[in-house]
């Protein structure tokens, strides 16, 4: 594959699909959507290819849930894209606006980045969601999936090249790396020329990977170590439910919690009744000290603290207070979704405003963590960094900004 080749038609594209038209650009979008329930069965067909070979594989269930395609997800990646277009135009918008000393009129206006390069592992309706929010927002997109549903990607991007043309705009605003070739994506990360954007979705080692081998800026959607803390004035009738929500509804995905954090006033009343409700749920428990005294569970690490499960695995620590939860969280957080479960407004707002993760919670669960449930129809990523976007990245997200100044003949004294 001849991606330098491929780097120039993108670039070039990206200047075409930059000044496209808001209706084109929406009618592409409802075109791919009906694009992917047409040919929902073409989907599964190949979708059942790449759980065939990860089940030879030995994949992990958590892989092979983010892996797995089925009507509902598909329906769910299509209502995405109807979604998206049915926002507001992302382009061209007047952030700020004003006339200067000399008279010149300056104004701000989001414009897209240009052409984005997402590389990714296991979930491929990830690929129709990086289209589509990289589509509305006037973004080339270069796909980089990872090889364990390459026959589901290659599938789906197909259908919205095709839908793309169909509705009038240029095949080459879609660029899939139809390769399992790893040492493609070395070569990607040196197109500084072409490529103005690179977003890696996967595990630790492809997130460092990118990060260390990329000469182009990267956006990190980094791993989840969620937590919940529950405070002495929770409902702890409410909070078993929450725990639940956040450890069980979906375990393998980046939102679900990992460690949950218990007041020491209540924690004799709570954790033997969240203990029974865990182990109703096949979630296998750890526990501090403190934990091991009031509950029979094995002993939490150090490293536990440090660890992303993605399975149906916690790690329970009783603390002192409200002071001692935010200490441990902002220690040990990755910065993507942290929760307070309470009925005591100050130390909410103590929570929220010193815990420093992309989203920050208080009696929910984290689990709503998302593009989709956070109205922005889906998401390339969650971002756990600072720059340039953090937490769910939408459209809106997906843009830069240029200054337009008009004048009358001035000139700099």
């Amino acid at each position: 594959m001849n991606l330098t080749e491929m780097g120039k038609h993108a670039k070039q594209a990206a200047i075409e699909l930059g000044v496209a038209d808001s209706k084109l650009k929406n009618k592409a979008l409802k075109f791919m959507a009906d694009a992917l329930l047409e040919n929902k069965d073409k989907i599964i067909e190949a979708n059942k290819i790449d759980l065939e070979d990860g089940k030879k594989k030995a994949l992990s269930g958590a892989l092979m849930d983010r892996l797995t395609l089925n009507d509902d997800r598909i329906k769910g990646m299509a209502d995405s894209l109807v979604q998206i277009s049915e926002f507001d135009e992302p382009v061209g918008k007047v952030l700020e606006k004003k006339t200067l000393y000399n008279g010149l009129k300056l104004r701000k206006v989001s414009t897209p980045i240009g052409v984005i390069c997402v590389i990714y592992e296991s979930r491929p309706n990830v690929t129709s969601d990086v289209v589509g929010l990289c589509l509305k927002s006037g973004n080339v997109t270069i796909l980089k999936g990872g090889s364990e549903a390459i026959n589901s990607n290659r599938t789906i991007s197909k259908l919205l090249v095709e839908a793309a043309k169909q509705a009038g705009l240029p095949e080459q605003v879609i660029h899939f790396i139809d390769s399992t070739d790893r040492s493609l994506v070395n070569e990607l990360l040196k197109m500084n020329e072409y490529i103005d954007l690179v977003i890696p979705r996967g595990g630790d080692g492809l997130i460092k990977f990118v990060s260390e081998n990329s000469t182009i800026p990267v956006i990190k959607h980094h791993k989840g170590i969620c937590h919940t803390f529950v405070d002495a004035s929770a409902n702890l009738e409410k909070a078993v439910k929450i725990c639940i929500n956040a450890k069980c509804q979906r375990p393998g995905v980046c939102n679900a919690i990992e460690t949950l954090l218990v007041h020491e006033k209540i924690a004799g009343d709570f954790l033997p009744n969240m203990a029974e409700e865990f182990k109703k749920n096949n979630v296998k428990i750890k526990g501090c000290d403190k934990t091991q005294k009031i509950i029979d569970v094995e002993p939490a690490t150090e490293e536990d603290w440090s660890t992303e499960y993605l399975d149906l695995i916690i790690s329970i620590k009783v603390v002192k207070n409200v002071d001692e939860a935010i200490s441990f969280i902002n220690k040990y957080s990755t910065g993507h979704s942290d929760a307070i479960l309470t009925n005591n407004k100050k130390n909410a707002d103590k929570f929220t405003a010193m815990v420093d993760s992309s989203s920050v919670y208080v009696n929910t669960s984290t689990r709503f963590t998302d593009g989709g449930e956070f109205g922005l129809g889906a998401e390339i990523g969650i971002s756990t960094q600072k720059l340039h976007a953090r937490g769910p990245m939408g459209a809106n997200e997906l843009t830069s900004y240029k200054f337009i100044v008009q004048g009358d003949g001035q000139i700099r004294e």
